[in-house]
């Protein structure tokens, strides 16, 4: 099967990209081959074209350029690996890819059947497309809080970077566990949290952080690495715990190499840890770190089914224009950037 891919020739502040098409391989055990429709640009992606984590991300053949960047999959099955046998040739579907170097950025890809979904009827490819990764990276968080639809009920959770990807998500899965919510945001999205089911909302340019007592239950950071360790002191005592997505495990491997990275790894988890554990005394401490998970799929897929869910959707262009999703992505503006994935031309 050809399939024509959105690759990044190599890591730059402004990189370069270029449609190359190439011969895909059939598909291997396990694996299911999909004509894609839709997918997405998150903001690991325009990091990674960048050069960030390409030491760590290397072991899994995903950090050596040219490459192409992307997760989330929305298309058809066009073919089927051996003991494939939930799914058939023509089934529309959604779900993940984990990092590699020929990423969903592509009009045909290679999933793990496992880690795919019936489309669900009413949603859009490009509303759906914005959806996998995000989702699946914020499940991984709150879990590595030690929040599930059980323990969330009734806890008082602090979330930073509310009007995020992230953080939107994780306000619709919480009011819907009946979760406490205080959201931290800015002064234009205090509407949108609210409508998304915050419980409080702490606008960040009329009341600072630092002044919240420590009463949560659990902490949720989507914001900023320099304020975990504070964060980990605003839990009260017997919480559950803390996760945060703005870790600097890959940065810290790209800059001081496996051994001064793994040094300062395990410094910089130990720092905040403590700070938990003297706030709490609660142990539990996250790094989240991506990889597609078929529980955060299921929570989705079913989710979707009775209308929740969503992100806005702030740019669609054809695979061929990809570029300009990049750019919309690593600028910060408004709502997610969705591929397309029919190419036409040579180059983006």
């Amino acid at each position: 099967m050809q399939s024509t891919q959105l690759q990044i020739t190599g890591s730059a502040a402004r990189p370069t990209f270029h449609l190359q098409t190439f011969q895909l391989a059939d598909p291997t055990p396990g694996e299911v081959q999909i004509q894609m429709q839709a997918t997405s640009v998150n903001p690991i992606d325009t990091k990674r074209a960048q050069g960030y984590g390409k030491r760590v991300l290397g072991i899994k053949g995903a950090g050596k350029f040219p490459l192409a960047m992307g997760n989330d999959i929305v298309g058809t099955v066009s073919a089927l690996g051996r003991n494939v046998t939930r799914l058939k040739i023509g089934d529309h579907v959604f779900g993940l890819k984990a990092a590699s170097a020929f990423g969903t950025h592509a009009t045909h890809v290679n999933a793990k059947a496992k880690f795919l979904r019936p489309v669900p009827a009413g949603v859009s490819a490009a509303e759906l497309a914005a959806l996998p990764y995000s989702f699946t990276t914020m499940m991984l968080a709150l879990k590595g809080a030690g929040l599930n639809q059980n323990t969330a009920r009734g806890s008082s959770v602090l979330v930073i970077g509310a009007a995020g990807g992230l953080g939107q998500l994780a306000l619709q899965v919480l009011s819907g566990w009946d979760a406490l919510v205080t959201a931290v945001c800015e002064t234009a999205t205090v509407e949108l949290c609210q409508s998304l089911g915050a419980s409080e909302i702490i606008d960040r340019f009329k009341t600072k952080v630092r002044d919240l007592a420590p009463r949560f239950d659990a902490v949720l950071n989507f914001a900023a690495w320099d304020d975990d360790e504070f964060l980990a002191s605003r839990l009260r005592h017997g919480a559950l715990g803390h996760a945060t997505t703005v870790h600097p495990l890959l940065a810290n491997f790209d800059r001081l190499g496996w051994i001064g990275g793994g040094l300062q790894t395990i410094k910089d988890k130990r720092r905040v840890a403590s700070a938990g554990k003297k706030a709490s005394g609660s142990s539990r401490y996250a790094w989240t770190v991506f990889s597609p998970n078929e529980e955060a799929l299921d929570v989705l897929a079913d989710g979707l089914t009775k209308g929740r869910f969503k992100l806005p959707i702030g740019l669609t262009v054809p695979l061929s224009e990809g570029e300009k999703a990049f750019v919309h992505v690593s600028e910060g503006r408004v709502g997610r950037a969705v591929l397309m994935c029919q190419a036409s031309g040579n180059t983006a």
